[in-house]
C-alpha cells in the first residue's frame, strides 16, 4: 500500500507491514575483502562543477554545463578498536599519511534488499583511494581515542551483484528517464548515463560521448 498524496510506501501489497527507510545498519565497509569495524562514520562527497552561461543582451541564464571532472572525497571516523589505527583497520601497512605509496579501493555493501550472497545486495566501489589527513588525540576528560581520516578517491561507481545497474525504481518501480538523441546520433549511447555509473568499460564519466548536442530526455 502507498500513501495517496505522495506513492510513499506504507505496507506490502497484501497489508503486511515494512520497512522502507534505508538504515546504517544495513551497511558493511570492506577493504581487500576485510570488514572495517569500528567505524563511527563515514562521509562520502561527489562534487560537480556546474557553470551557468550568460549573455549580453539577455536577462537570465541561457544555459549550463559541468567544467570539470566530479571530485570523490570523503571522511572517516574510527575508534581505535582492536589494537589497530585507522589505516591499518582498512588493511594497510602504514600508521601515517606521508606512508602511504598507492591508493586502495572501499567497498561499501548495502544489504538492506539481500544479503552479501544475494543478487539483490547494493556494491559501491570507491576507487584508488588516497589518504589526505589523519588526525588524533589523546584527551585527559574523554580515554578514548578516536582516530579521523580524509580522503580523495579517482572515481565512485555502483552496481549489484549481477553486475548491473541499482537505478530501476526501487520499492515503488519508479520508471528512470532515459535520453534519446533529437534529430539522430549514436543510439549506441542511450544507457550512456547507466553505463558510467556502473564504470561499464571503464568509463568514469558520461559527457565524452558523440553527438552529445543531440541529448533530451525521453517523453513520458
Amino acid at each position: 500500500m502507498a500513501y495517496p498524496n505522495t506513492g510513499s510506501t506504507l505496507s506490502h501489497a497484501d497489508g503486511r507491514n515494512k520497512t522502507s527507510t534505508g538504515l546504517s545498519t544495513n551497511i558493511i565497509i570492506k577493504v581487500n575483502g576485510e570488514a572495517v569495524g569500528a567505524i563511527q562514520n563515514i562521509n562520502f562527497n561527489e562534487n560537480r562543477t556546474v557553470n551557468r552561461v550568460l549573455e549580453v543582451g539577455t536577462d537570465g541564464v541561457v544555459d549550463s554545463t559541468p567544467t570539470k571532472a566530479t571530485e570523490i572525497s570523503g571522511s572517516c571516523r574510527r575508534i581505535r578498536f582492536d589494537r589497530l589505527r585507522i589505516s591499518e583497520a582498512f588493511s594497510r601497512g602504514f600508521v601515517h599519511a606521508k606512508s602511504q605509496a598507492y591508493p586502495f579501493d572501499l567497498v561499501i555493501l548495502d544489504t538492506q534488499a539481500g544479503g552479501e550472497d544475494s543478487d539483490d545486495v547494493i556494491i559501491t566501489t570507491v576507487k584508488n583511494v588516497w589518504i589526505t589527513k589523519i588526525s588524533y588525540a589523546y584527551q585527559a576528560e574523554n580515554w578514548i581515542i578516536t582516530d579521523d581520516m580524509d580522503f580523495v578517491a579517482e572515481d565512485i561507481y555502483t552496481v549489484d551483484a549481477r553486475g548491473q545497474s541499482i537505478a530501476k525504481g526501487g520499492e515503488r518501480g519508479l520508471v528512470p528517464q532515459g535520453i534519446e538523441f533529437v534529430g539522430g546520433g549514436d543510439s549506441a549511447f542511450a544507457d550512456i548515463e547507466q553505463r558510467a555509473d556502473t564504470a561499464q568499460e571503464g568509463r568514469r564519466g558520461s559527457l565524452d560521448i558523440s553527438a552529445i548536442l543531440r541529448i533530451a530526455g525521453t517523453n513520458p
